[in-house]
């Protein structure tokens, strides 16, 4: 209870919100509730706090909750040591900073046998604090007091000075006035490793064959480049200061005349800060800056990834999936509503096959055959070419079904003829059809058939979909692979397990893999309510949950307003109404003198409600407001519509740009440099923070979104290194 009240207060201090808002809040968490519930049906403890503070506050929990595991250990190995003194005890239980706590350990941290360890050994820790006291006219005078064995005076000072230097390294003071001076003062340093400079390899980050700036400036993109260039070898980085500066600072602390002893303390102090400061308050701040840029990489893919997983779904319909290729041909599959497959076949309309008469032949059949209502195609290699055959050839192909409302993650396809045509991003792909969880799906087909699969369901329910996929492989991120796995990995389950409770999931038709994602349930639960379907059949209720082996009260709790049973008899049961709160809306619609189901279609019988007189102490106006608004549209889904795309048709390779051009193009990848722009030419260009908009950007996810359409202006080609360098400065250079 004790710590509950000072994580309390820390959080709340740090996060700037009320402290029953967090304590109840940091209750909520300990009892196992998930953050898409908290959020979503406790707004009445939480003050209404939304996911991302709930987010923050479970986050610095459980750095604090490391914190006390590591002031246990502390205390302990103190103890040991017969040192813990009741003013050491009380520094450590009332410190919560990482740092400081790491300060006030430092001399009692048990540590690799040290020059100084050495001298103490050798019982020169008297001498050292003769020195340090700086009275002695005539140090050599003193020192002779402490040879034995094969000591000499010069070894006896020497080893005093070891002493002295160890002491100054581990002064707190002193490390805080190093800190102070690399906050004010640091400067990473890049430098290419010369036998490295000519190679391919190395061309990448020529930027910084040569580069210094400011730390405190350093973006967290360069700096992860130059991390990533001194990995591979290329580059040699350092985080320095001016060293004569800071070792001025230090002796001023330590040296108080200018006798002989005290041309020794500076000499020591002078050692203790180039052997054992320095080094390691540059390690420090290396793995600190590395934190930082980590945590900007991870929030830039959070963002990223939460805008591809609630793109626009297709919907229950016939879809064509087709993964092009020229070489290989295009392997098409038929998909039904459900995106079960019903058919696979290689098609070959392109070089160096070329047998396109017979491609149009087969694409036709498998149109009319399988009631086609919308075709998928992948946006790799031989995409427009694929595209721009198949929009030959369907508009020959008799209509089907209606033409849709809603579209995919990544349309950048234009609705052609009678079947409306799709590119969809093909990131990511590759890695699930050749993952444990497509073979067990499709286990008698190859990876290419499984792929094919994939871009097709897409286009029906990119979430649904692309939770299949470990979202590092999705390619909308910067630097994934070189920031911190596990904090990755924690985020963008996070971000995964909210996108998929804030649309809901069909209970009946969801994998196990969605399944796995909704509040409160995870791998094992939801292969149980997997196993459960399949022997029982659709589930009729929510309550029908509760049969599931292992589904007890608490998970039901967690879960149940998260799924939905579209053809329930209970209209609730498809709907984001939580069944703790179905007798306060059965009673509202007893009160209307109507079924819960009326109540739901009449919107002058929810108009008439008073909601304030369903307030209780459980009940407040937040909740009760969020149930109204459900009932005025049950299960909507809130992700967004289509739009329609067509890429340049004059422009189909890198070869085909130049300067000037204007060209229409979708938004493939935010990073805090810039965005990254498809244009149709198999390479994606760089539109730079400083070019995507007449006025200053700090933040390019307040400019432009993913898979936004927008218009650029090509500024540079760079053939050597593929680089396309692109402007979303159209109107301003137009007028000029």
């Amino acid at each position: 209870m004790e710590l509950l009240k000072t994580f309390t207060r820390l959080i709340a201090t740090e996060l700037h919100l009320n402290e029953h808002a967090v304590e109840n809040t940091l209750k909520l968490l300990d009892e196992g509730c998930t953050i898409p519930f908290i959020s979503r049906y406790r707004k009445e403890r939480t003050g209404g706090l939304d996911e991302v503070q709930i987010a923050a506050i479970s986050n610095r929990a459980e750095q604090l909750k490391e914190v006390a595991k590591r002031k246990e250990t502390i205390i302990k190995t103190i103890g040991e040591q017969q040192k813990l003194t009741p003013e050491l005890q009380q520094r450590i239980d009332e410190c919560w900073a990482s740092t400081t706590l790491e300060d006030i350990y430092l001399p009692y941290k048990p540590k690799r046998r040290t020059r100084a360890q050495v001298a103490r050994e050798q019982g020169l820790e008297p001498l050292a604090q003769l020195l340090m006291m700086q009275r002695e006219p005539h140090p050599e005078h003193a020192a002779k007091r402490f040879i034995k064995d094969s000591l000499t005076v010069s070894d006896c000072l020497q080893g005093a000075q070891d002493i002295i230097a160890e002491q100054v390294s581990e002064d707190e003071r002193s490390r805080n006035s190093v800190r102070s001076a690399f906050r004010r003062e640091a400067f990473i340093v890049s430098k290419v490793i010369k036998a490295k400079k000519d190679s391919d390899e190395a061309q990448k980050y020529s930027d910084y064959f040569d580069w210094e700036e400011p730390l405190k400036r350093c973006s967290s993109h360069r700096l992860l480049a130059m991390r990533r260039g001194e990995g591979e070898g290329i580059l040699r980085v350092n985080i320095t200061i001016e060293d004569d500066d800071a070792i001025s600072r230090l002796q001023r602390s330590y040296v108080h005349s200018n006798g002989a002893c005290s041309k020794l303390v500076a000499e020591a102090v002078e050692d203790g800060y180039k052997r054992l400061l320095l080094p390691s308050i540059e390690t420090e701040f290396a793995n600190l800056s590395k934190e930082r840029a980590d945590e900007e990489a991870i929030s830039v893919f959070a963002q990223n990834l939460r805008q591809l997983l609630l793109g626009a779904p297709l919907g229950q319909k016939r879809v064509m999936g087709i993964d092009p290729g020229f070489r290989t041909g295009c392997k098409v599959v038929c998909l039904d509503a459900q995106g079960n497959l019903l058919h696979h076949e290689a098609i070959f309309p392109h070089p160096p096959v070329n047998h396109r008469m017979q491609a149009t032949v087969h694409l036709q059949q498998m149109l009319t055959d399988y009631a086609i209502e919308a075709i998928a195609i992948g946006n790799g290699t031989a995409s427009r070419e694929t595209k721009e055959f198949v929009e030959d050839v369907a508009p020959l192909s008799s209509p089907v079904g209606d033409t849709m409302a809603q579209s995919n993650e990544a349309p950048s396809g234009a609705v052609g003829g009678a079947i409306p045509i799709f590119v969809v991003s093909e990131d990511g792909a590759s890695v699930y059809s050749a993952s444990k969880a497509a073979r067990d799906e499709f286990p008698d087909e190859d990876v290419t058939v499984r792929g094919a699969v994939s871009i097709g369901r897409r286009l029906m329910d990119p979430l649904a979909e692309l939770v299949k996929i470990d979202p590092k492989s999705i390619g909308v991120g910067q630097y994934q692979h070189d920031v911190d796995q596990t904090k990755l990995k924690h985020s963008l389950d996070q971000v995964v397990e909210s996108c998929v409770n804030l649309v809901g999931v069909n209970l009946n038709t969801a994998s196990q893999h969605l399944l796995t994602y909704v509040s409160g349930l995870g791998p094992v639960l939801a292969q149980n309510i997997i196993d459960y379907r399949r022997e029982n059949g659709a589930f009729q209720s929510r309550a029908q949950l509760k049969k599931v082996p292992r589904l007890g009260p608490a998970a039901f709790q967690q879960c149940a307003g998260f799924l939905r049973i579209p053809e329930a008899h209970n209209p609730l049961d498809n709907s984001a109404v939580h069944p703790e709160r179905y007798a306060l809306v059965e009673q509202m619609a007893k009160d209307c003198g109507c079924a819960v189901s009326d109540l739901m279609k009449d919107k002058e019988k929810r108009s008439a409600i008073d909601i304030k007189r369903y307030v209780t102490a459980d009940v407040g106006i937040p909740t009760l407001t969020d149930i109204m608004k459900e009932l005025e549209k049950p299960g909507r889904d809130p992700r967004e519509q289509i739009e329609e795309f067509e890429f340049d048709a004059s422009v189909q390779t890198i070869d085909d740009l130049h300067e000037g051009m204007e060209l229409p193009g979708i938004v493939t990848n935010i990073t805090n440099f810039g965005a990254f722009v498809d244009i149709g030419v198999h390479q994606d260009g760089l539109v730079h923070v400083s070019q995507l908009a007449d006025h200053y950007v700090s933040d390019p996810t307040k400019v432009v979104r993913l898979h936004q359409h927008v218009r650029v202006r090509v500024i540079a080609v760079d053939l050597r290194r593929n680089r396309i360098s692109l402007s979303m400065k159209i109107k301003k250079a137009a007028s000029s």
